[in-house]
Order: C-alpha cells, then sequence, then structure tokens
C-alpha cells in the first residue's frame, strides 16, 4: 500500500502527478492530475487512465529498468490542443508518474518554425525572379535594350520589395522587444493623425481617395510613442486608400476623450472608415497575424509585405491601447483604436 506520506507528497507538488502500483493500477493522484484527466481514476487500471501508448511504455520501462524514462502526452483542453512531457519514474514499488506541460513551448516553437517558413517563402518568390532575369539578361537578352529596360524595372520592383520585407521585420523586431515597456512622451493625438494624412496626400490623390480628419475643438493629449502611433495610422490610412479605393473616401474620426469599458479608463476612440469593397467575415480574426493576407496576389501588387497590421498590433499593445475590426463586404470597413489618456504600469 502507498503510505500517507506518499500520498501527503503528492498532494504537495504543483505538477499532475500519479503512482501507478504494482498491480498496474492507479493508486494515488493529486488535484492537478484530477483536473487533467478527471475524476474516478483511483483502482482504474493505469492503462484505461492514459490510454497513450507511449506514455505505457515509458511507465513499463520505469519499472523494468529502475530509471527515470520520458514520453510525451497529447491531450486536449477546451478548444486547444496540449502537450505535456511526461516522466515515469520507480518510488519504492511504485512508478510515479509526472506532467509537466510543454503547450506554451511548443506552441512558440510552432510559430518560430511557422515564421521562418512564412520570411523563406516571402523572399524565394523575388530572388527567384531576380536570378531568372539576371540569366536572361545575361543570354538572350543581352542586346536587346527594349527587354533589358522591362526586365530592370521588374528586379528594381523585386528589390524594393524584398528591401520593404527586410524593414518590416526589423521594425516588428523592434516593437516586440519594446512591448513592455511603456511610453511616457504626451502626444498630440489629433496631430498625429492629420501629419499622417498630410503625409499620405501624393498617394491618395494617386488612388482618387479624399481622406478626411473630424477631430474635435479641444486637444486630445495622451502617453505614447510619436513614431510608434504615426507608423500606426499610416498603415491603417494607407491600407484604407489602398484596399477602400473603390469607394472614393476614407474618413479619420477621432472621439473625444471618454470612458472606454474595453479599457477600464478613460480614453480615445480613433476609427479610420473607408466605403470600398470590405472583407468577408472569416477573414477578420486574422489580419493581425503574420503574413495573413485576404488576396496575396493583389496584397503584393500594392507592395504588403502582410506584417503591417501584425506591427500595428504589438505598437497598440505597447501602448495599453486595443484594436478592433469590422467590415461589411461592399460597404467598407472600420478599423477602432482605443488609447488610453492616462499612463498605466
Amino acid at each position: 500500500m502507498i503510505t500517507c506520506d506518499m500520498t501527503t507528497l503528492i498532494n504537495a507538488l504543483p505538477l499532475p502527478i500519479m503512482a501507478v502500483g504494482e498491480d498496474e493500477r492507479v493508486r494515488a493522484v493529486n488535484a492537478p492530475l484530477v483536473a487533467m484527466l478527471g475524476p474516478d481514476l483511483l483502482g482504474k487500471h493505469h492503462v484505461a487512465a492514459l490510454r497513450q501508448p507511449a506514455v505505457l511504455d515509458a511507465i513499463m520501462m520505469a519499472r523494468q529498468g529502475g530509471a527515470p524514462t520520458t514520453a510525451q502526452y497529447l491531450g486536449r483542453d477546451g478548444d486547444r490542443d496540449t502537450t505535456y512531457r511526461v516522466v515515469a519514474a520507480l518510488a519504492g514499488r511504485d512508478v510515479v508518474v509526472s506532467f509537466e506541460d510543454q503547450t506554451a513551448a511548443e506552441y512558440a516553437g510552432q510559430m518560430r518554425r511557422d515564421f521562418v517558413a512564412n520570411v523563406s517563402h516571402e523572399l524565394r518568390t523575388p530572388l527567384t525572379a531576380l536570378l531568372g532575369f539576371i540569366e536572361t539578361l545575361g543570354g538572350a537578352a543581352r542586346n536587346d535594350a527594349a527587354a533589358r529596360d522591362r526586365f530592370l524595372e521588374i528586379m528594381t520592383n523585386e528589390a524594393n520589395r524584398m528591401t520593404r520585407l527586410v524593414d518590416d521585420l526589423l521594425s516588428l523586431s523592434r516593437v516586440e522587444d519594446d512591448e513592455r515597456v511603456r511610453p511616457r512622451e504626451n502626444v498630440n493625438i489629433g496631430d498625429v493623425l492629420a501629419s499622417v494624412i498630410k503625409g499620405l496626400e501624393p498617394q491618395a490623390a494617386a488612388a482618387d481617395v479624399t481622406v478626411t480628419l473630424d477631430r474635435p475643438t479641444q486637444q486630445v493629449t495622451l502617453p505614447g510613442d510619436t513614431g510608434q502611433l504615426v507608423q500606426v495610422f499610416t498603415n491603417l490610412v494607407e491600407n484604407a486608400i489602398k484596399y477602400g479605393a473603390s469607394g472614393g473616401r476614407v474618413v479619420v474620426r477621432l472621439s473625444p476623450a471618454a470612458n472606454q469599458p474595453r479599457l477600464r479608463s478613460e480614453g480615445v476612440q480613433i476609427e479610420v472608415i473607408d466605403h470600398g469593397e470590405g472583407i468577408s467575415a472569416h477573414h477578420i480574426p486574422r489580419l493581425t497575424e503574420r503574413f495573413y493576407r485576404v488576396d496575396s496576389h493583389r496584397s503584393r501588387a500594392v507592395g504588403g509585405t502582410g506584417l503591417g497590421l501584425a506591427i500595428v498590433k504589438h505598437i497598440i499593445n505597447r501602448h495599453r491601447g486595443r484594436i478592433s475590426i469590422e467590415s461589411i463586404v461592399g460597404q467598407g470597413t472600420t478599423v477602432r483604436v482605443l488609447l488610453p489618456i492616462e499612463s498605466k504600469a
């Protein structure tokens, strides 16, 4: 029989733990393991309790060999997959099985792998094009002036695309590093919006889009990083011009300071509203993901890298703000940014 001291020890440990007796039945469990696997485990055969072959093999090897054995346990917690590192070790006549949650580490690892794969793909396409045109210019098109000029223009565009991607990657890295550092500078957000719209006038004129700013008469200041806020609203207004051009107008609306329930404090709301073709509802939850595009071909054609909204999200997080996107197909898209007007730790 397992001793009272062993039961007390298991219950005192934070990791989910199970003890399997010589009869291969569950002899003891602690509260974290019950929360993980459910009740009524005591007395069950450990095969029925665990079921996963890798974990069962680890228990068998620990009992036969005496050395601790590791395995992986894959579970489910609500709507997400979970991953546990399992260690089975012989303790007297029992095998003690501990479960260490590795879900966050696995998720981070998957994000890194996806990120590297996406960057590789984004760089490979223009590099392949450049290499192809270089080879052509060195061969069949060497003496063809018209083809040479056309290819050089395409090569310049592809090189600029790679430059934009590298610049956005560096920007994303910087804002991630600074995300926990609360900005302290006092920023007149109305002036920031006016400056952004002024800077995008040539682009708006080229797209035949009118951009207007609706702002309150009183000044609105808030703690922020001027450069990063310019980056946020340049991206949002630029997107509205590029993808909402069919509507012919973009409205940037700054509301007066008011209590914002989502911020649990006083704050301001800035809306960037276009009247273009809109975005289907199933795309909206993923728009701030790295490299996610509603229309990959169109995004690349207008110079998008797929990182802009990811950068925006991190900057807004640094400012302890919130971003939301609403869109109706055929009517346009509204991006709302909430920013607190008081500094918070």
